[in-house]
């Protein structure tokens, strides 16, 4: 195991009766249990700005980078962190939730009761914008959402099995590009690339544009290249799950996919949630997941459960509507891979990890049409419109200036485990 790996034994576990000085409304997505972990811009009035590491708790977040140098929580290796690919894995991540924990627990007065310090290092979400949490070092998307892929096999694949004969044995994945990794709020551009209508081939701006409804997770640590980890052992890479809206260019897809698979359909852009949440804080959440047959091979089998009872949620808002409409409600509890099986697979064949790996789930659908993670599946590819309450707008793919928010969380009792939104705003190609 190496340097900076902890047990997955040794998780980080905050009672559900914990309470923060902090006031946190129990619909938060960031109540005491939760602090995840992210990266922030703030400007100040004296024209001033800064960068900061920080963790959310109900309407604010903590400068973890200040609590540090000012001594309230211990110092660790690499404050102030550029982003969390220098953080050091799971063993670090503990000891900073550890420490502020401790600090906002509402019996803890150190901070509660120094003004000073308080106006120094808390600040209100209003007035920060998130930026990436992590460098993302590379970028896998797997297939995992075993509705979404019966789906589009009844899709396009009508007289076939709508399943491949590889579904059922390994997480189906490609290699995506990390560089057009991109933090929520940050705008897409609609993307050109080559599409046929008819017997015509164009290029031009995508006509397809599509969602998916995705989670994924960074790794925590690297490993060395031609040496498997075990899935006894995965879970010790992992460092904590985000949302993520892997955007997809239906047409263009339609025309290259074969038979390598997608490449401009799907590499201009993919949004993910600001703030990585530790599954240590996600271990409430644990179920069991689907049976798997026919049985898969010895290496992708797991004594442990690997799936998440999280709800997710996506939401459209036109430039014409004063309020989003929700199109999709979906549950993490819908993947056929779990994410130990995910990461154990890419490993398997001696891959080498690295800290801000990026793996995405894939397409997560429910069984019932209000379920579905794509449009491309919503509207039935494109036959059957969705239709905007508020404006009598109709949508089969996404327009210039929509907004698509996806959100997502744990429900225990008495407080949610969240992450946030992922909200982006489509914006036109630029001209030629």
């Amino acid at each position: 195991m190496p340097s900076g790996v902890i047990s997955s034994v040794s998780r980080l576990s905050i009672p559900s009766s914990a309470k923060s000085w902090i006031e946190v409304s129990p619909e938060s997505h960031f109540p005491i249990q939760n602090l995840p972990v992210g990266v922030a811009a703030i400007d100040f009035e004296d024209d001033s700005s800064e960068i900061f590491n920080c963790m959310p708790i109900g309407d604010f977040v903590v400068n973890i980078d200040m609590l540090s140098q000012e001594g309230l929580i211990p110092e660790f290796d690499g404050f102030p962190l550029a982003p969390w690919s220098v953080f050091g894995g799971q063993e670090s991540l503990r000891e900073v939730r550890r420490a502020v924990f401790a600090l906002l627990e509402e019996s803890n007065s150190k901070l509660r009761d120094h003004a000073g310090l308080r106006e120094a290092t808390i600040h209100s979400r209003a007035n920060i914008v998130p930026l990436m949490p992590m460098k993302v070092s590379a970028f896998v998307d797997f297939y995992s959402g075993i509705n979404h892929a019966s789906n589009v096999g009844r899709m396009f694949r009508p007289d076939q099995p709508p399943l491949l004969p590889n579904y059922r044995h390994l997480p189906v994945g490609y290699n995506g590009r990390a560089s057009s990794v991109v933090p929520s709020e940050h705008d897409v551009t609609r993307p050109r690339g080559q599409f046929k209508v008819g017997d015509d081939l164009l290029f031009g701006p995508t006509r397809e544009l599509d969602f998916e409804l995705e989670v994924g997770f960074f790794v925590a640590n690297d490993s060395e290249m031609g040496e498997p980890i075990s899935i006894d052992e995965i879970e010790d890479y992992m460092l904590g799950m985000v949302l993520v809206n892997d955007w997809s260019a239906r047409d263009v897809q339609r025309w290259e996919y074969q038979p390598l698979g997608p490449f401009l359909a799907k590499s201009f852009a993919t949004s993910i949630s600001p703030w990585i949440v530790s599954f240590d804080a996600l271990e409430p959440f644990r179920i069991a997941g689907p049976g798997q047959e026919p049985p898969v091979l010895p290496h992708l089998q797991s004594s442990v459960k690997g799936h998440y009872d999280i709800q997710l949620e996506v939401g459209i808002q036109t430039a014409k509507m004063t309020r989003p409409q929700t199109i999709c409600r979906s549950n993490t509890k819908h993947l056929y891979w779990s994410f130990i099986q995910q990461l154990a697979h890419q490993s398997s064949n001696g891959t080498p990890l690295e800290i801000g790996d990026l793996y995405a789930t894939g397409t997560i659908s429910g069984e019932t049409e209000d379920s579905f993670g794509s449009l491309l599946e919503l509207t039935w590819r494109g036959q059957n419109p969705l239709t905007m309450g508020e404006t009598g707008e109709t949508r089969t793919f996404l327009e210039d200036g929509d907004t698509l928010i996806m959100t997502g969380w744990g429900q225990a009792e008495g407080y949610r485990i969240g992450f946030g939104e992922v909200r982006t705003t489509v914006e036109p190609a630029p001209r030629q």
